[in-house]
């Protein structure tokens, strides 16, 4: 049947697909004609997830557990369950997600396509390190089971893959230990981006997670300000009383118009700035408003309008990355752009599985960009001009837009991948940076 589809973003804007409810592993892949792509919880933001003229394959009643080793940590469960229902598991039981992107409602599938990463890249790596075998079905009805040890070109092919491979049917993770579900953080205030990379490298070794917050708004003295933030998990500490998740609120509808302008985004960045007077703030929380501040807010995507966002991530090599964020930022100001939920983080010298995994050594800096039409595409074109000659990416599970050549150039494995593709199956994504 047909619904109306969309990605976490809005845009770009295809307004019907021919849907397909996956619930059973077991069986084979729904006879249909048409191309067709695996679709969990529409999380990404682009279009690696949408499949214009084609079959989606929606897999988020493939959410059963298979089986758990609670002295182990070994999680088998079918793709479509969402991170959240995991972590509602194996959390009460001293277990966590060995990796987790900025929200928790993705699937298990969608995690492993993506190869998605978290606040700990530099100790942990991407959650593909940490899978240890899943199952691909293909539209031929055959089924590959493969990891790391098994079948492993496979396995780098589907891993960061974006579904092209086939259908990840169920997957087994390796977890985390735990002494329970509080964190303990320090938030430290940076006036510049010098301040950011010192803190970075001064956490690197004994914080397994650091992320920034920065001012994409700040101009002159102000560029580069931010909060940086490191945790790690509590010990188990029962006289610790924590701040615990509050209820969750909702955008109950789209506005006829962004909420997100110069005027509000200076307003709501200089605040969030200022609000930590003190230098250094420690606190103890519990893991969901640190790993997920944007999940208390149902269907927060609706703020940018009607018009949707584009989120912009992208990644530098160490060896220019202060120069070529300090250029991204400065663009970005000068254009009278700019994003509140705007992230810097050092990613690690872990090597990726997938062949088209995104994380790389280097610095990587995400922001949301209210869709103005032509005058933010031309923005994120430039943007992308200053990522290609520093020898960077752009993240496909976060793009909308990148030109093709921009595309094979940040993956240059992307032929060898693309004899992996299932020949029944693509997306909106693949066809626009190489067709």
């Amino acid at each position: 049947m047909s619904r109306v589809v969309q990605s976490w973003g809005r845009y770009p804007a295809i307004s019907q697909q021919t849907v397909v409810d996956v619930s059973d592993r077991r069986q084979a892949l729904p006879d249909i004609a048409g191309l067709m792509l695996p679709h969990g919880n529409g999380r990404s933001y682009g279009d690696s997830c949408l499949n214009e003229g084609g079959v989606l394959l929606r897999t988020r009643n493939m959410d059963r557990y298979i089986r758990f080793d609670a002295a182990s940590g070994q999680l088998e469960c079918e793709a479509g369950l969402l991170l959240s229902d995991i972590l509602d598991l194996v959390v009460p039981q001293g277990w966590f997600l060995p990796v987790t992107p900025g929200t928790k409602f993705v699937t298990v599938g969608g995690a492993i396509a993506n190869d998605v990463h978290g606040k700990n890249h530099h100790v942990t790596g991407t959650f593909g390190q940490h899978v240890l075998s899943l199952e691909l079905l293909r539209s031929d009805g055959s089924r590959i089971v493969c990891g790391p040890q098994r079948q492993t070109e496979w396995f780098a092919a589907t891993v960061g893959g974006l579904g092209l491979t086939g259908l990840i049917t169920q997957a087994t993770l390796q977890l985390r230990r735990i002494a329970g579900a509080w964190m303990s953080t320090e938030s430290h205030r940076f006036e510049d981006l010098d301040g950011f990379f010192r803190l970075s490298e001064r956490s690197a070794s004994d914080h397994e997670y650091t992320v920034a917050w920065i001012d994409c708004a700040g101009k002159d003295r102000s560029l580069g300000r931010g909060i940086f933030t490191c945790a790690n998990h509590a010990p188990a500490c029962p006289d610790a009383r924590p701040s615990a998740p509050g209820r969750r609120l909702g955008v109950p509808f789209s506005p006829p118009f962004s909420l997100i302008n110069p005027l509000s985004l200076k307003a709501f960045n200089s605040l969030y700035f200022h609000r930590q007077r003190a230098s250094v703030v420690q606190a103890t929380t519990h893991y969901e408003p640190y790993f997920y501040p944007l999940d208390s807010i149902a269907d927060w995507n609706r703020i940018y309008g009607p018009h949707g966002f584009m989120q912009y991530q992208c990644v530098v090599p160490p060896s220019d990355a202060k120069a070529c964020i300090e250029h991204l930022l400065k663009t970005i100001a000068s254009a009278g752009e700019g994003s509140f939920l705007a992230v810097l983080k050092q990613f690690g010298d872990r090597v990726s599985p997938g062949m088209l995994s995104f994380p790389r050594p280097g610095t990587t800096l995400a922001l949301d960009f209210p869709n103005r039409g032509d005058q933010t595409l031309r923005l994120l074109e430039t943007l992308d001009d200053i990522v290609a000659e520093a020898g960077g990416a752009v993240y496909p599970a976060k793009d909308a837009r990148m030109a093709g050549r921009r595309f094979r150039q940040y993956f240059p494995t992307w032929e060898d991948f693309s004899h992996f593709i299932d020949p029944r199956f693509s997306s909106s994504f693949w066809r626009r940076v190489t067709e």
